[in-house]
């Protein structure tokens, strides 16, 4: 069974929540040829969304550094085909972009029908970093978790399935893959001071991450917290959700016109 998502007005504890999987997550050759199976499912799913052309999924991943949101999407979302899948990282706001409301550049980038969208951070940097690093007063983010809830509810009663993925990680998790990045020269490259800077925030962004999951796990766009210290079995986790998701989704493909299939006749 998948995980189950965050209770709407459910109060989050990340503290309490574990980082680590459940026991009876499979594991080792077990738990590969279950992902295995599971990526079949994404790929097959996907294929009939993308043909079927009325629905779309979009996939918000969020996590502190070093949790494993770019390890995900090659390990899990990667099964998906190039041509049914985009990927959107959300940066620093631009000029243009900060003289539109939050949500304007998100909105922009939302899958349309048919597509399989995958948020790297998303619309909820402004209730997480631009909190703790007092971006903005309270009075403005502070709102933001209503005007979250209902454009995420436009979105579904629109057409989109919205499936939000917090991946969870430890403290200690975290200074172990922060010194092996920096040992790395295919990553060390692209270390920055900041990331020091928020593993010293780490207690004022969980707080920012409960209320922001408590407020906004909702029926029309549920909140998972994913263990995320073993790597494969996040991997495992995050697959099975999504694949629960797109198999209750259920697309199918449309029924070709009959014309069309007549043409075998004319095939010699």
């Amino acid at each position: 069974m998948p995980i189950a998502p965050v209770a709407p007005n459910t109060r989050v504890d990340l503290d309490v929540l574990s980082t680590t999987p459940a026991e009876d997550t499979p594991s080792g050759e077990a738990r590969d040829e279950a992902t295995a199976g599971l990526l079949e499912t994404l790929e097959e799913r996907q294929a009939a969304l993308q043909a079927e052309g009325t629905r779309a999924l979009l996939l918000v991943l969020q996590a502190r550094d070093t949790a494993g949101k770019d390890g995900t999407i090659r390990g899990v979302f990667g099964a998906f085909s190039p041509q049914g899948v985009r990927v959107t990282s959300f940066k620093r706001p631009t000029e243009e972009e900060l003289a539109h409301d939050f949500l304007w550049r998100v909105h922009k980038e939302v899958p349309p029908r048919g597509m399989v969208g995958v948020f790297n951070r998303s619309h909820y940097e402004d209730v997480l970093a631009v909190r703790v690093r007092a971006l903005a007063p309270e009075t403005v983010w502070r709102q933001r978790y209503q005007q979250i809830n209902d454009f995420e509810r436009l979105l579904s009663e629109s057409g989109t399935t919205i499936v939000k993925l917090f991946l969870h990680i430890s403290k200690d998790e975290q200074a172990e893959r922060l010194r092996a990045r920096l040992d790395a020269p295919d990553k060390n490259w692209k270390f920055q001071e900041g990331d020091i800077d928020d593993r010293a925030l780490w207690d004022s962004y969980t707080e920012a991450y409960e209320e922001a999951i408590s407020r906004c796990s909702t029926p029309w766009a549920p909140w998972y917290v994913v263990p995320g210290d073993k790597k494969k079995a996040r991997n495992h986790l995050v697959a099975e959700i999504v694949a629960d998701v797109l198999t209750r989704m259920n697309p199918q493909y449309p029924r070709a016109d009959q014309r069309v299939l007549d043409l075998i006749s004319k095939i010699v």
